[in-house]
């Protein structure tokens, strides 16, 4: 069932693909006017036009450009700061390249897409803005260095922004989704031995899927969470409630993706 979101207008930044356009799409499928920011190469104006949006070529780590596309569309009512990037690497691999353009990606361009949100917001006294964090944002997963860092201090942004701007009316949440099935994550999902150890401490025993993750943000992101904010919400099959793994043999079988119990 759609939540209704009509005469509202989003902006999800990222949108063009993976987790960031199936949010686009059950916003827009529950009446919002959307427009989704993402780098020219993702063809954000085409893709949006797929399903009934607005795209605009944007990069979240150029204020100017990011602040140019907002004011073609006026203050939003709903912004989803989903844009974010990931590289596998540990602490003595990791590079100062890698480092900073997670960062400027990941937690900068999540400040401004903010601070610019919150600007256009605050005169019209309402408006409610969802950041997407991640599992990560708690867990030290090893080889994610620089991701992890980066989705750490979005909790930092999280509970800032939602003290400061709750007296304007704009509510700011968080999502934070597990493994979800997205181009990011094909080295687990294309892996079956790799797929099988991760989702072992997953109590739903699998991945997840973008449009799982995006139900959690419209809720958020809609009238139905009109007394939340401040909050981060998991989507992640529960793996956070588990400490050492809930899946073994010989009382389950991993079949493909996911475990099942015999």
């Amino acid at each position: 069932m759609a939540i209704e979101f009509e005469g509202k207008t989003a902006v999800v930044t990222g949108g063009a693909n993976g987790i960031g356009l199936a949010c686009a799409r059950v916003l827009a499928e529950g009446g919002a006017s959307v427009w989704i920011f993402d780098l020219a190469a993702e063809r954000p104006a085409e893709v949006a036009e797929g399903f009934g949006a607005r795209g605009l070529a944007a990069d979240v780590t150029d204020r100017a450009a990011l602040e140019a596309a907002f004011a073609r569309l006026g203050a939003p009512d709903i912004v989803v700061a989903n844009a974010g990037t990931v590289f596998e690497h540990d602490l003595d691999s990791a590079t100062a390249g890698h480092w900073e353009r997670t960062l400027a990606v990941n937690l900068t361009g999540v400040f401004h897409t903010l601070q610019i949100a919150a600007r256009l917001m605050k005169p019209r006294r309402k408006g409610s803005i969802v950041l997407m964090a991640s599992t990560n944002s708690w867990d030290g997963e090893a080889g994610f260095l620089a991701y992890n860092a980066s989705k750490a201090g979005l909790l930092g942004l999280l509970h800032t922004a939602a003290n400061e701007l709750g007296p304007h009316g704009i509510r700011v949440n968080a999502v934070c989704p597990g493994l979800i099935r997205t181009r990011l994550t094909t080295g687990f999902f294309g892996n079956p031995e790799r797929m099988r150890e991760y989702t072992r401490h997953i109590p739903l025993g699998r991945g997840g899927e973008p449009e799982e993750v995006a139900q959690a943000v419209a809720f958020l992101a809609s009238d139905l969470a009109a007394f939340i904010t401040g909050a981060t919400l998991l989507v992640d099959g529960g793996q956070m409630a588990a400490k050492f793994g809930t899946w073994r043999e010989p009382a389950a079988v991993f079949e493909t993706e996911r475990w099942r119990l015999l």
